[in-house]
């Protein structure tokens, strides 16, 4: 027994040299310095995984600005001078930005290739979520959202008593189910059944999502769904409820919804309600934690709340709205919700300190890249990297950058403030929570206002408070990095009230 365990192990150590010798890449001439990793296939991704940022850190000290890393079997090489940002959106024509999110969503939703290359789509498809999330769009859907905010938040404002009690929650568990709700009836309508059966629906619904979110980096990673019973029936039950049958029951759906099912004319029923569970993912899985950050962040600082609430306050009665709990509701458009300068500051700080996405492109053929700090061959199916966070935290750039500054944004004069420098030179891009260039975030606007009008009734219609008096930051969620902002890794306890209206 001895013997044929030893022989195994000799066979294992053999094939282990070999690929050692033979099936590790090798830097060639003009390429960036190469880190293989020891284990096959995956190379660095567990040093990866456990925590980007100082990997990258440290490997950003050994090799300097540009490096390749293989990760996951594929070679990445990372970008991570921000004044090369702009250099590596100007070579365009080497890459394809839509292999790997279109890849990567089909096999996380399930849905088949929306690639146009594959004949299910055309290739219009980005300028269709451009189309049905920003401009006139984005008016109607703004509009939605803060109608179907305030009828969530406002539910419970008509007690029988006239004093207003203490509500004791998680924050992050308040923000999760509050921004789902509205978010999934802004995009997807109002079921026709009635609002106490349309809120079980939708709680049925919330559960699913976070058990299917659950494990969405693992499927990312290219672990397949069926290896985790309880998300593959979460998955399938949240594409089950948005089949073309079960939206038909529904009113007021958004452009998106109804434009992305006619475009997908050759998808069959499931195939579409699948591709619809990418658009809801895509719509909540970011802005839920956005959310968390953003009042967090606020309610953390005495000077942000003030400075927040004069901003509201401001704004409201410029408009003529006045808050109350009655049949009145607060209605902005978006000139006015777009000058409101504090809370985008508040907005963009808490996203900052908390956004970890991975900006990534593969490379149709072989090329030269040519950056701020040398020029670069590149082979083909090669991946290029951007990770902003290493910008985000960069004390060069942001001084002071662990702490929340709410007015980071602001320049001297109160109004959005866009100069940054790294090294004395002016910085186009120092802000990307949302990527860049062609694979920025279509619904990005959508995302930005949706908290701010969740901020905006906060203010408006409730007294907040935390349980502790000297509440402390939670960790960020690292085994979500790459993916977009992290979520807290623990919840934080917070009461709020109706105010005296």
């Amino acid at each position: 027994m001895m013997s044929v365990s030893l022989i195994w192990g000799i066979v294992v150590a053999i094939c282990c040299c070999f690929w050692l010798i033979l099936g590790m890449r090798r830097r060639k001439m003009g390429e960036p310095p190469l880190e293989n990793g020891l284990i096959p296939y995956l190379g660095c991704a567990l040093q990866f995984g456990a925590n980007p940022l100082e990997f990258l850190r440290a490997n950003q000290r050994k090799h300097g600005p540009v490096f390749t890393c293989k990760l996951m079997g594929n070679y990445v090489h990372f970008i991570t001078n921000p004044l090369s940002y702009q250099k590596v959106l100007c070579h365009g024509k080497y890459f394809d930005w839509k292999k790997f999110h279109f890849t990567t969503s089909a096999k996380a939703f399930g849905h088949k290739s929306i690639d146009p290359s594959d004949g299910n789509t055309t290739d219009n498809i980005n300028k269709a979520f451009i189309r049905t999330l920003q401009g006139d769009a984005l008016n109607s859907l703004t509009e939605a959202m803060m109608e179907n905010l305030q009828l969530i938040m406002r539910t419970p404002a008509a007690p029988e008593s006239k004093m207003p009690t203490w509500v004791t929650e998680g924050m992050y568990a308040f923000c999760y189910r509050v921004m789902f709700e509205a978010g999934y009836l802004t995009l997807f309508g109002r079921d026709l059944m009635g609002q106490d059966a349309q809120k079980a629906l939708i709680l049925k619904k919330l559960d699913n999502f976070k058990e299917f979110d659950k494990i969405f980096p693992a499927l990312v990673a290219g672990l397949p769904i069926h290896v985790f019973k309880a998300a593959h029936h979460a998955r399938e039950k949240l594409a089950e409820g948005l089949r073309h049958e079960n939206l038909g029951k529904r009113d007021h759906m958004s452009e998106l919804v109804r434009f992305l099912n006619d475009m997908l004319s050759t998808l069959d029923d499931t195939e579409k309600a699948k591709t619809q569970l990418a658009v809801l993912w895509a719509s909540q899985a970011n802005t839920i934690p956005a959310t968390f950050w953003s009042l967090f962040q606020m309610m953390r600082s005495p000077e942000a709340m003030k400075a927040a609430t004069e901003e509201v306050n401001k704004t409201l009665e410029s408009a003529g709205q006045k808050i109350s709990l009655e049949d009145q509701t607060i209605c902005l458009n978006q000139m006015q919700l777009n000058d409101m300068p504090v809370l985008d500051s508040i907005i963009k700080e808490s996203l900052r300190l908390s956004s970890a996405s991975l900006n990534i492109r593969t490379a149709k053929e072989d090329f030269t890249l040519h950056l701020q700090d040398g020029s670069y061959n590149i082979r083909k199916d090669d991946i290029i990297a951007l990770y902003p966070q290493l910008m985000h935290l960069d004390p060069e750039i942001y001084p002071d950058p662990l702490t929340f500054k709410y007015d980071r944004y602001l320049d001297e004069n109160g109004k959005t403030k866009t100069t940054f420098y790294s090294n004395g030179l002016k910085l186009k891009y120092y802000y990307m929570p949302f990527g860049s260039g062609a694979t920025i975030c279509p619904g990005r606007l959508f995302a930005v206002q949706e908290i701010k009008q969740f901020l905006i009734l906060m203010l408006s219609y409730f007294e907040l408070e935390f349980l502790e008096s000297n509440v402390k930051c939670p960790p960020l969620d690292q085994s979500r990095a790459g993916l977009g902002v992290l979520p807290p890794l623990n919840d934080v306890e917070f009461k709020y009230k109706f105010k005296h209206l």
